[in-house]
């Protein structure tokens, strides 16, 4: 399964980090890093609850 992200979107409030920080990381400018694109299954619970907690709906799981 694969992160994506909507770069328009995405705001760089950290929610995403906070649930799943092996997977996102908001760096000093503020802006959202990938750790890790493709997710392992063992991942895919925290990663889902990053998407649905992102309020800017810049995140989805493409499987």
């Amino acid at each position: 399964m694969k992160i994506v992200v909507d770069w328009n979107k995405c705001t760089g409030l950290g929610i995403c980090e906070s649930l799943a920080p092996d997977v996102f990381e908001v760096n000093d400018a503020g802006e959202l890093e990938l750790k890790l694109e493709v997710i392992a299954d063992d991942q895919l619970s925290e990663v889902e609850e990053a998407v649905a907690g992102c309020p800017t709906e810049a995140l989805r799981i493409e499987r």
